[in-house]
């Protein structure tokens, strides 16, 4: 079996089973909760690797139960809802979601999604705190040193463009909001200012990516913000 352990939070009984059908089916390891005492009781008790979270449960909003989780766990959380709006999408991934599917999903995407959350867990296990350098493709962070290479070329960064670099790296999969960003680069009072955002990290793409229009290693989540793609 998959050492990985997935707990499946749905109170819809098909979806459900067509979750743990497909998990059992690719043998990983699962548990499942159908509302969300049940949820931060089995996240608690059993520490899973990844959670795979519906918002609308019956007794606890899915969003709460990300903000509990996160008081204690950083667990890779992808939510899988019903609710498409945009607003909903960056509710959730505010609150500390690493991913967002919505409903209907093909089973194919689940699983794609799952094994990004797999990749951050091998990476974070990694001890990637302890390590100095990052490596990503021909990506490579000195963290020590304060310096971006690609290839053997010293990347030339503004001090704004290689915080958002460093950012996205250590978050490397998850989607970062435009408010997240903000916050962590500039400050509360810049929260809003995604026009600012945008305009940096077109010119960090300029110098990060060759072919900016076809990005190997930021991808855009229009209307919500960023992610660092894992290159294979």
């Amino acid at each position: 079996m998959n050492k990985i352990l997935i707990l499946v939070v749905e109170d819809d009984k098909p979806v459900r089973n067509l979750i743990t059908t497909t998990l059992g089916t690719h043998n990983y390891n699962y548990l499942t909760a159908v509302n969300g005492k049940e949820a931060i009781m089995e996240a608690s008790s059993h520490n899973p690797d990844i959670i795979l979270l519906d918002l609308g449960l019956p007794d606890l909003d899915g969003v709460e139960i990300i903000q509990k989780i996160r008081t204690w766990s950083n667990v890779p959380i992808i939510v899988i809802s019903a609710r498409s709006e945009d607003a909903d999408k960056i509710e959730a991934l505010d609150a500390g979601a690493d991913d967002y599917l919505t409903k209907p999903f093909s089973v194919g995407e689940l699983l794609a999604r799952i094994r990004v959350a797999q990749r951050r867990i091998s990476f974070t296990k990694g001890d990637r705190d302890a390590e100095s350098v990052f490596v990503n493709g021909s990506l490579r962070i000195d963290y020590a040193a304060g310096c971006a290479y690609l290839d053997k070329d010293e990347l030339k960064l503004t001090p704004i463009e290689y915080k958002l670099l460093c950012l996205l790296s250590k978050n490397i999969g998850k989607v970062l909001t435009h408010t997240f960003i903000t916050q962590k680069i500039w400050g509360s009072n810049w929260s809003n200012n995604v026009a600012s955002l945008r305009v940096f990290m077109a010119t960090l793409r300029k110098k990060l990516e060759s072919a900016p229009d076809s990005p190997q290693y930021i991808q855009t989540h229009i209307g919500i913000g960023y992610r660092m793609i894992r290159v294979e």
